[in-house]
């Protein structure tokens, strides 16, 4: 994929979900097509984003009338294994039944070793993500530090300590409370060493049932995370490009996956596989 010199001329192509870089603060490029468009630089500066009408699927390539599950057309939504339930409810995974819609997909992204983790996006919350996918997965989710808690082998198991956890701490993120400003700072290590107390019960039972999954409490540090905002909206009001398929404005800031401009938001991953015109203006 071509980097586009900063942001400075316009390109239309099919969007993915923005590449964020480990800087301080956290550096964004937007991909269209086969361009990289170092969106952060055009902070401060109006720019436009405008939908031309086409959708195409971001595994097959076919163009779409509608976009299922962040970027995929319906047929793909069906067969594909990254599209099953249990990538949301991980501790629902039912390879070990021999069901899995794709092994070599489950081999990649589910049978590889996975993290446990707290994280302060619009307050705690716990998660999960692969090995590999810290700290991308705070970036993603507008995080402002985190933290590992535990290592086990599988994305189910990390599915199962997740939802033990739940019960004590919110899994989600509000993302509109994320977007109002940056989260009061947190000590995620006392705080895991407290939720690892108050579900004590729940972690034994599941060492019982799966000895294998190795529940020792990782010691290291928490991240900490800055975004590139300069100001923060009062109101959060999401923008639709199917309903309007043109957003323009001041660029006052990123942060997650949503573009803050000074009237709307967008959630550019929401729009994986939109084929977009971007301009400055």
């Amino acid at each position: 994929m071509a980097e586009s010199p900063a942001s400075s001329a316009e390109v239309t192509g099919v969007v993915r979900k923005m590449k964020i870089l480990d800087t301080s603060p956290v550096s964004y490029q937007l991909p269209l097509g086969d361009q990289l468009i170092e969106i952060d630089k055009s902070i401060g500066q109006s720019i436009s984003l405008s939908h031309t009408g086409n959708i195409f699927c971001i595994a097959c390539g076919r163009k779409s009338k509608k976009s299922f599950s962040q970027g995929h057309c319906f047929p793909c939504f069906r067969r594909l294994a990254s599209c099953d339930l249990c990538v949301m409810k991980p501790e629902t995974c039912h390879h070990h039944l021999g069901t899995c819609r794709d092994e070599n997909w489950a081999q990649t992204h589910c049978m590889t070793p996975h993290y446990v983790y707290l994280a302060n996006s619009s307050g705690l919350k716990v998660g999960i993500t692969r090995e590999n996918q810290l700290p991308t997965r705070w970036f993603d989710q507008g995080a402002s530090q985190g933290i590992p808690m535990f290592k086990v082998s599988s994305r189910r198991y990390s599915g199962m300590v997740e939802h033990a956890l739940k019960g004590f701490v919110s899994d989600r993120t509000d993302w509109r409370k994320m977007l109002k400003g940056g989260a009061e700072p947190l000590n995620l290590s006392a705080l895991a060493d407290e939720l690892v107390g108050q579900a004590q019960s729940e972690l034994e039972r599941l060492n019982d049932l799966y000895p294998d999954i190795d529940l020792a409490r990782l010691d290291t540090e928490q991240k900490e995370i800055e975004f590139p905002v300069e100001s923060y909206p009062e109101k959060v009001i999401s923008h639709n490009l199917d309903k309007s398929p043109v957003i323009e404005g001041r660029l006052d800031g990123i942060k997650g996956q949503y573009l803050i401009f000074d009237s709307v938001v967008i959630n550019m991953r929401k729009y994986a596989g939109y084929e977009l015109t971007f301009k400055p203006l």
